[in-house]
């Protein structure tokens, strides 16, 4: 999931550069290309592929089945708008293109809801769950949009490096607030509540059993605080600080890489800082 989320939305966010200006095919292949390496890569924590199908039976109250169907729609569309657009089917490709940005908008939503809509994570369960993931990804795209230009269309480097640095600071401010939020949090559950005794002082010494189980492997990352403290701050420095010095010096081909690799910490920060209720009951191995 780590891997779909920012290869799909760097490809989200290059596609929407390109149709704002009607930037060449070449710039919505690459999209395509990243979209398409997004969804190979979420098959692979299936534990039956061959069921997928199944995810968008419940599009009617499930985010993630919207997401399913949302995704192809989009990838179509956008592969309908570049064979358009390289025909010179102007008129016809613009229509497309707006359907096609609709559908990528609309795939931020589903994507960043899947999470935002679980209450019980409390770090999760928040607008800027949301905003986060539409913003990190049209930064990485408009930056990637930014590179291509510099060799492909360079009289759009310049604006697209503007709007690559905007965004950037865009997504680091929305993200410092979900950081700041998420450290207020005070969270419903304690080891006094999961077990139904008051007394202030307990200590967790094991988790029941003799190993390793489905609960530890699933539910927690297995790290200490000091790695997630450090993961923290290498990813505000890769995804954001950095990338935007590299963006006014003129070198946004690096600034991608190293913006992908902060996106990529940032992903796994996201998902590492989550505080499952059931990990009350599963901090102690042994």
């Amino acid at each position: 999931m780590i891997l779909f989320t920012t290869l799909a939305g760097a490809g989200q966010g290059l596609f929407l550069a390109a149709f704002a200006v009607g930037a060449r095919t070449e710039f919505v292949l690459v999209a395509l290309l990243l979209t398409a390496a997004g969804l190979v890569a979420s098959v692979f924590h299936l534990g039956h592929p061959e069921r997928a199908w199944r995810t968008a039976a419940m599009w009617r109250t499930s985010w993630l089945s919207r997401e399913v169907i949302v995704l192809p729609l989009f990838m179509a569309l956008m592969f309908l708008y570049g064979v358009l657009q390289w025909a010179g089917e102007t008129q016809k490709a613009l229509l497309v293109g707006w359907l096609a940005a609709g559908a990528c908008i609309a795939l931020f939503l589903c994507t960043g809801m899947i999470y935002a809509c679980l209450k019980f994570l409390q770090e999760w369960h928040s607008p800027l769950t949301v905003l986060n993931f539409a913003l990190l990804g049209t930064a990485s795209g408009l930056t990637l949009a930014a590179a291509l230009a510099a060799r492909l269309e360079s009289r759009w480097e310049w604006p697209y490096t503007a709007a690559a640095l905007l965004l950037t600071l865009l997504a680091a401010a929305s993200r410092t607030a979900s950081l700041v939020r998420n450290a207020r949090i005070k969270p419903r559950s304690s080891l006094q509540s999961a077990i139904g005794i008051k007394h202030p002082r307990i200590a967790q010494k094991a988790q029941g059993a003799i190993a390793g189980s489905f609960n530890t492997r699933e539910f927690f990352h297995g790290r200490g605080p000091l790695v997630l403290r450090n993961v923290k701050w290498l990813f505000l420095g890769a995804a954001f600080a950095v990338p935007a010095a590299l963006l006014l010096a003129g070198l946004p081909a690096i600034a991608f890489f190293v913006q992908f690799g902060g996106m990529l910490a940032e992903r796994w920060f996201f998902f590492a800082q989550a505080n499952h209720p059931q990990n009350l009951y599963y901090q102690v191995v042994s």
